[in-house]
């Protein structure tokens, strides 16, 4: 369950924070002003982040001032702003001294606060972080002052609305998933409205800490994926190259969220930084037979149906998805849009009857669904799964045709000797998985 959002006074501005875990040290992170705390609890991914490091830390997060659930405030906020906030923040969650995590845009007042505050601040790590935002002759790769303000201009114009361009740059591997789609232009639009992230812009053209830098004496560990699309390795290195002792890690992908790709790797590094081992990366797993469902052409039909007409055919459509989970022993892990996430324990069996169950009776409704199934092992994060057998399932699903049961190689090889047909639907390569994979459409019965 997500933790408590409060809030701690800064001047007279309230800033936004939770706090989580119960570990011995106390991790701050400063993720610039692409946060919005309730918000990022809805990404199941950024959930497995936070947890994962609320394992061997009591992590304490906050929305900068002027985005998110902060206080909005009229005068421009500056990087000394930031860093009195971040105080404020400590000393609301009872933190005298904390590690700080600071990625993206938060590396400036991270690096500030580190500089001036080393009685508050125990270690520092940096993520696709940076100390100066704009061009500067000693420092040419980085965007000239009017180029960022012409990205966030365009970036603005779009602001908010499911488009596949923004998560494309931010998380290329999932950049076609529907549910992470969804969740970043609802978080976009609860971050921060157009004109106001126009203006962040111009905050951040701004934004130079690189005399802090030489003067940052505490342990501090630098991590970057080079193949990354939003913020340049060098705005790393340069960071590495400057910090006394810094230790530098350059990590595989190319998504510059932390909780797309190998979060874990990142976990892994903060982790053994922090407490000296990497003992907390083992999670309970098992073996399960995951299932995604979603309606076709769902758009088109809720236009053709009207709102009204819709929300009842929706709802009608959860009740026999539910009904027929319970019917064959599936759970139900999660719903996106107009979709369900369920697994299967033991045989595929189950959940191939619940699939041609469930395709019969949405027909019976006037509507199609495609499902696609896997089986493999699972991450068992509280109630929800995770790791690749999630993601094959997904892929599978975005696959198959309206009314098909389409199923990977896994399944149809478990229960092989059984009453089931299959036909080939051929090799395919899902996006985000290595190799090639062989589907197969289950053939209904009349």
């Amino acid at each position: 369950m997500p933790p408590t959002t409060q809030y701690a006074q800064s001047g007279q501005a309230s800033i936004a924070y939770q706090v989580m875990g119960e570990g011995e040290v106390d991790l701050l992170i400063v993720g610039g002003w692409q946060t919005q705390l309730e918000q990022g609890w809805d990404a199941p991914a950024y959930r497995r982040l936070i947890e994962r490091l609320a394992e061997f830390s009591r992590v304490i997060a906050f929305d900068r001032r002027g985005s998110g659930l902060s206080d909005d405030v009229d005068d421009s906020q500056t990087v000394e702003d930031d860093v009195q906030d971040a105080l404020a923040v400590l000393d609301a969650a009872g933190s005298e001294r904390a590690a700080v995590y600071a990625k993206w845009a938060g590396g400036p007042a991270a690096a500030l606060l580190a500089a001036n505050h080393p009685e508050r601040v125990s270690a520092l790590i940096m993520y696709a972080s940076l100390a100066r935002a704009s061009w500067a002759p000693d420092y040419d790769w980085a965007m000239t002052p009017e180029e960022r303000a012409a990205a966030f201009a365009d970036d603005a114009s779009k602001w908010g609305r499911s488009r596949s361009r923004g998560l494309a740059t931010w998380a290329p591997s999932m950049a076609d998933d529907p549910a992470l789609k969804e969740w970043f232009a609802n978080m976009e639009r609860s971050i921060a409205s157009p004109g106001r992230a126009r203006a962040i812009g111009q905050e951040l053209a701004k934004l130079d800490v690189r005399e802090a830098l030489p003067r940052i004496q505490v342990p501090t560990l630098v991590m970057h994926r080079p193949a990354e699309l939003v913020w340049d390795v060098r705005h790393s290195q340069y960071l590495a190259e400057h910090i006394p002792g810094a230790r530098y890690v350059e990590l595989e992908g190319n998504d510059s969220l932390d909780f797309v790709g190998d979060s874990e790797a990142i976990v892994e590094e903060v982790e053994e930084f922090l407490t000296g081992v990497r003992g907390g990366g083992e999670r309970a797993r098992a073996l399960l037979t995951v299932m995604f469902t979603d309606i076709v052409d769902s758009t088109r039909l809720a236009s053709k149906l009207g709102d009204a007409r819709w929300r009842d055919l929706l709802a009608d459509h959860d009740e026999l998805v539910r009904k027929e989970l319970s019917r064959f022993g599936g759970r139900e892990v999660k719903t996106m849009g107009d979709g369900f996430l369920a697994t299967f324990s033991g045989s595929p069996s189950s959940a191939l009857r619940c699939g041609q169950a469930m395709t019969d009776a949405a027909r019976e409704l006037g509507m199609e669904v495609r499902i696609g199934v896997h089986t493999g092992e699972c991450e068992l994060i509280g109630d929800d799964v995770g790791g690749m057998a999630v993601h094959i399932a997904s892929r599978v699903n975005s696959l198959a045709g309206p009314g098909e049961v389409l199923v990977s190689t896994a399944v149809a090889g478990a229960v092989a000797g059984g009453p089931y047909e299959f036909e080939d639907r051929g090799a395919h390569e899902l996006k985000g998985v290595p190799g090639s994979w062989q589907v197969l459409a289950l053939a209904m019965s009349p």
